[in-house]
């Protein structure tokens, strides 16, 4: 996992631990209040809110617990985890940019690509002026490293 990406799940857990899980609290004490709780819609949506936090809490405790962070900008060379890696696709000529993250942190609409996906798999060990093939989903893809970048 990237500092980055380690520091976002433990502000996520904080928030849940600070805030969430005690407003979640006073929701319950109050739907509470309201009476019979058989037919109390607000009591059953709140404890199942409160069921999917605490959830929540104790995955990312479990993830955060075992991560081992890995800071990119102390790496070089080929395309490993962390590395900020620049394409093109070679049948379209579009560029993207993609960082190779841990598959707790990755978002591919904000570029982060899971480590385990097709694509990042085909590019590890490869370097600037590669050509990759790369089966997906949607087929087959060629791409051509351009850039490398570990920051």
């Amino acid at each position: 996992m990237t500092p980055a990406g380690h520091a976002a799940l433990e502000t996520e857990l904080k928030q849940l631990k600070t805030e969430e899980r005690p407003a979640i609290i006073r929701a319950i004490a109050e739907a509470r209040e309201h009476g019979d709780l058989s037919e109390n819609a607000e009591y059953h949506s709140a404890r199942e809110k409160q069921s999917f936090i605490e959830g929540r809490i104790k995955e990312l405790e479990a993830v955060l617990s075992l991560a081992e962070v890995i800071n990119p900008s102390k790496l070089s060379g080929t395309i490993k985890f962390g590395a900020r890696v620049t394409l093109v696709d070679e049948d379209t000529d579009e560029e993207k940019t993609w960082q190779i993250v841990g598959e707790h942190e990755a978002d591919i609409e904000r570029g982060l690509l899971n480590i385990k996906s097709p694509i990042a798999r085909a590019l590890i060990g490869k370097d600037e002026g590669d050509s990759v093939e790369v089966r997906t989903p949607g087929g087959e893809k060629s791409y051509e490293v351009l850039k490398i970048v570990y920051s």
